[in-house]
């Protein structure tokens, strides 16, 4: 891969690490996992779902970050983030992208995430 492509690769990762700063404990610990997921599992696809991976997680970004400036603007109001999935792109996913969405959907809507968030603490001795 050139240069070029794995520095907007790592600019991009950071960027939505970065962003999820801003996400409550739970989903961030989810968010964060899943994004390391995907860009390992996305590293020696070719150039054309390379771009298109691109792409969509740029997207992602982009809707991350107005949501999250959203938020802080209306302080007041119950913080969102999402966005509906037309239909149509979901014609577009292959059985295997259906299973992760819906492995994704699952662990999100848990009523008890297997995240444990906790405050870290100094050890007693």
């Amino acid at each position: 891969m050139p240069a070029r492509h794995v520095s907007r690769v790592r600019a991009l990762y950071r960027r939505i690490l970065l962003l999820h700063r801003a996400l409550p404990p739970d989903l961030k610990a989810l968010g964060d996992q899943y994004v390391k997921d995907e860009f390992r599992r996305h590293k020696t696809v070719g150039s054309d779902d390379a771009q298109r991976f691109l792409q969509e997680w740029e997207v992602y970004a982009a809707v991350l970050w107005q949501q999250t400036n959203e938020n802080r603007q209306n302080s007041t109001e119950k913080v969102c983030f999402g966005a509906a999935l037309p239909e149509e792109k979901l014609d577009d996913f292959r059985d295997e992208q259906i299973g992760q969405l819906q492995e994704l959907m699952q662990e999100a809507t848990k009523p008890n995430r297997q995240f444990s968030i906790t405050e870290s603490r100094k050890p007693t001795f």
